[in-house]
């Protein structure tokens, strides 16, 4: 009875962590079944007809489920733009490598402003290719992409170069400001489907990358595995404090 009782601590304490590390387990399981419900949404969006862009009234209801939904949105381009970098490594288009994807601003027909990626541009095209890929489409326009949420840098990312306008995160609320857009922005962006790249083939529209980081899975492998190892550790201290002279007997024999 002696014995047992210098188990009580060990036990309940064994027993906290075995309940937070299930715990967290499980909600990494739960978390799993959520993204592929998710990326399921997004799959499908992806081959559905594209529906209006999300207006002022919708923009406080954006969520993850709608990133990458096909859109359709009209009005007109700004003439500025700015560059977000990207080094394009399987490209859909004929033009791959290190490059920016050229960012315009286009005022819909409803008065508000939305960035559109108009496609890849890659390094080293002669200057009066690059200043006819640079010029946006004049006059009215009905354009059809997916919507891309706004990125929150993170602090890895790069400082923006402000001189070449240059961006290393979607962030279209900087973005914005740096081409002096006011009015109504639009918390999200645009990226061009293929179709509307120019005759010119620049920029190269229909380069989204359509990823979802997903590790759900093996978080919840690892949680469970330490659960096990902490029942098994506990176990193994309990068989000592319990049989001492059982394992003295057994050590004396080898």
């Amino acid at each position: 009875m002696g014995r047992a009782r210098k188990l009580i601590i060990p036990a309940i304490a064994a027993m906290i962590g075995l309940a937070i590390l299930l715990n967290l387990g499980f909600w990494q399981v739960r978390r799993l079944a959520e993204k592929e419900t998710l990326i399921e949404q997004v799959e499908t969006g992806l081959k559905s007809a594209p529906v209006a862009a999300p207006g002022m009234a919708d923009w406080d209801g954006l969520g993850d489920e709608d990133d990458y939904r096909r859109v359709s949105v009209a009005g007109r381009f700004l003439e500025q733009n700015v560059f977000y970098y990207l080094s394009l490594t399987d490209p859909v288009g004929t033009y791959g490598g290190p490059g920016e994807l050229v960012y315009s601003p286009f005022e819909t027909a409803d008065g508000w402003t939305v960035l559109i990626n108009r496609g890849f541009l890659p390094d080293g095209v002669p200057d009066d290719i690059k200043r006819q890929a640079l010029t946006p489409p004049p006059g009215d326009q009905t354009l059809v992409g997916l919507l891309r949420l706004s990125e929150t840098p993170v602090w890895t990312t790069p400082a923006p170069d402000l001189n070449a306008n240059l961006w290393f995160a979607r962030d279209t609320d900087a973005m914005a400001e740096a081409m002096n857009v006011g009015g109504n922005l639009a918390p999200y962006s645009i990226d061009l489907e293929a179709v509307h790249t120019p005759e010119g083939g620049l920029p190269q529209a229909g380069e989204t990358l359509v990823r979802f980081k997903n590790d759900h899975l093996g978080y919840a492998l690892t949680w469970f595995g330490l659960a096990a190892t902490l029942v098994g550790v506990f176990l193994a201290y309990a068989a000592a404090v319990l049989w001492p002279r059982k394992q003295e007997h057994s050590a004396s024999v080898d």
